[in-house]
């Protein structure tokens, strides 16, 4: 992102960097909401049970995403055994990655319906609508990757067979986390290890527009 300053484009920086903090955000609010609503109050009593960004947002892992282009926000705290369900840790996982898919759909949709309905569109609003989709849509995809710290490895485990589950969650403990991290540094020394995340992201927008 930060060749985006140096080329002067401050609009994009900006719009790009409001985007992110909303989009992460509203995905980590969706796994602590969830986590109430299925008996654990955790995060709430934590103070994550809420829009507020500075509660969400790690500076460190906002620092990456604007350095690197990868980055994190602060994971919400659960305790599993508050949750009330068999299925619920994989719900509260799902939610985030749902919540990044929500916003996608609203956002492309809205930019749709102004598309129809408007004879001129601010450049601001169609850059932010657009990058809004966009950022989710990669957000989701790249959250339900089944390994590492990421919410698709607890989706993956609910999802298997017992025997299955327990060696995957062994493996995963001991190895997912360096796997994840050398995808990234793949990734940023120029190897397009997550390219087909873009492609199929920009390949799923044209699904998600219901407004015509």
């Amino acid at each position: 992102m930060l060749q985006l300053l140096y080329a002067g484009q401050y609009l994009i920086f900006a719009i790009i960097l409001v985007s992110i903090i909303f989009s992460l955000t509203l995905h980590e609010f969706g796994h602590a909401c969830s986590a109430k609503l299925l008996g654990d109050d955790t995060a709430q009593r934590m103070g994550r049970l809420t829009l507020n960004p500075l509660a969400h947002i790690d500076p460190m892992g906002l620092l990456l995403v604007m350095l690197v282009g990868f980055g994190y926000a602060r994971p919400v705290p659960t305790n599993p055994r508050n949750i009330r369900y068999s299925w619920g840790n994989a719900v509260v996982a799902a939610a985030g990655p749902l919540m990044n898919l929500l916003l996608a759909v609203v956002a492309i949709n809205t930019l749709q319906y102004l598309y129809l309905n408007s004879n001129t569109i601010p450049d601001q609003q169609v850059l932010f609508l657009s990058y809004m989709a966009q950022i989710n849509l990669l957000l989701m995809l790249f959250n339900l990757i089944p390994f590492g710290p990421l919410d698709g490895h607890y989706i993956m485990s609910w999802a298997l067979p017992l025997k299955l589950r327990q060696r995957y969650d062994y493996y995963n403990g001991r190895y997912g986390a360096q796997l994840f991290l050398v995808l990234i540094l793949l990734s940023i020394f120029g190897i397009p290890i997550f390219s087909f995340l873009m492609d199929f992201s920009r390949g799923l927008m044209p699904y998600l527009v219901f407004v015509g």
